[in-house]
């Protein structure tokens, strides 16, 4: 099989195929990550707390804000796989359908953004 046969390679299918897995994996770590800190007031409630006061740092805000864009794109490229899975014009159109994702997601990040990093480091 020629290399030219393939139908993702180094077009948007392909890098989305990546961005879907890449988020889903770092949902997954947050997941998990979430479930031990929040079993942590059983084990000590004083740790518990020293853990959840270290998430009031201006770099746990930067960490919050690319969970919100990973499930953001996790979820818009999702519906995006759907509708090519299910829909033979999605699949003729998946140029256009990735740039849709990216401009629903820039549309809907921005101003999570300047909400979000305007309490983190202004304090408002």
């Amino acid at each position: 099989m020629s290399p030219t046969t393939t139908l993702y390679r180094g077009h948007e299918g392909m890098w989305m195929w990546v961005v879907h897995r890449v988020t889903g994996v770092a949902i997954f770590f947050f997941l998990l990550i979430h479930v031990l800190d929040t079993a942590l007031v059983r084990v000590s409630p004083e740790a518990y707390n020293d853990v959840i006061g270290s998430y009031k740092t201006p770099i746990y805000g930067l960490i919050e804000s690319g969970l919100v864009a990973a499930i953001l794109l996790h979820a818009f490229n999702g519906l995006r796989i759907i509708a090519v899975d299910r829909s033979t014009w999605a699949l003729r159109h998946q140029k256009q359908l990735v740039w849709a994702v990216w401009i629903l997601f820039a549309v809907l990040m921005a101003p999570f953004l300047w909400r979000h990093l305007g309490h983190v480091f202004g304090g408002a």
